[in-house]
This record gives C-alpha cells, structure tokens and sequence, in this order.
C-alpha cells in the first residue's frame, strides 16, 4: 500500500470513530434519554466538530488537518479520563463538583464493571490520537513527497 492511501486509511478510520461517538452520544442522550452532565457536554463539543473536521480532509486527502484534530482529541482525552477517573475513584468527584443537574460521578451505564460513557469517549478520543500520529506532520510532507 502506497504511503498516501494508508494516509488516507488513517484519515477514514479516524473519521469513522468520530462518526460513532457522535451518534453513540446522540443515541444515549435522545434515545435513551440520559441527560449529558457538564463534563459530557464538554466531550461533545471537542467530538463533533471532529466529524466536520475529519469527513471533510478524508475526501480531499488533506493530512494537515492533524495540527486541528490533534489538539482537540487531547483535550477531549484528558476530560475524559478526569470524568473516568471522577465516577471510578472516590475522592476525584470532590475535585471540581458539576454544576449541573446531573451529577457527573453517575454512572448510566456500567458494561462488565468498567465501560460507562466517559470510558467510552476516552477510547473514541485515544483511537484518534493514535490514528493521527500514523500521519506525517506538514513538514514531513513538504520535505518528502510520497
């Protein structure tokens, strides 16, 4: 396989994470109707903006698209984890409490003791991360055509 068609794989497979937790997120809060607490909220606006951002640079192949993806998967990872970690470790919740009506240590889902919401993005958010590290930076690009 050709270095730009597995730059455009990478490209699609992390668009296709993106469009999953997306519509997982809408599923969960539509359909089953749980309401998203404050860090919830806060995964989504860093996730959907990814389904824009990735749909738009895999069909036109554009791989610069890491320096805008790259830091609002990270950002989306490290609330995810701080969420995790809030409904999983007794102490973390006292950290910053949500000011919401929905308290974000509440578990809607508890998938083999381990897998909840917050679990969830933080997967979607580290599949991207490491999905746009396969890509070569801008300036990797210019330097060496392939």
């Amino acid at each position: 396989m050709k270095k730009a068609e597995s730059h455009q794989l990478y490209l699609y497979l992390a668009w296709i994470v993106s469009i999953v937790a997306t519509l997982g997120s809408l599923y969960f809060s539509e359909i089953q109707g749980f309401i998203p607490c404050e860090l919830c909220w806060y995964q989504r606006i860093l996730m959907y903006p990814l389904v824009l951002l990735l749909g738009i640079s895999t069909f036109q192949n554009d791989i610069t698209i890491k320096k805008y993806v790259l830091p609002m998967a990270v950002i989306g990872w490290f609330i995810s984890l701080f969420h995790y970690f809030e409904q999983k470790i007794p102490g973390f919740a006292k950290i910053k409490p949500c000011a919401g009506e929905v308290p974000c240590n509440g578990e809607y889902i508890n998938w083999l003791g381990f897998i909840t919401i917050p679990f969830l993005a933080l997967a979607a958010f580290s599949f991207i991360i490491i999905l746009m590290f396969f890509l070569p930076s801008a300036k990797n690009k210019r330097t060496n055509k392939s």
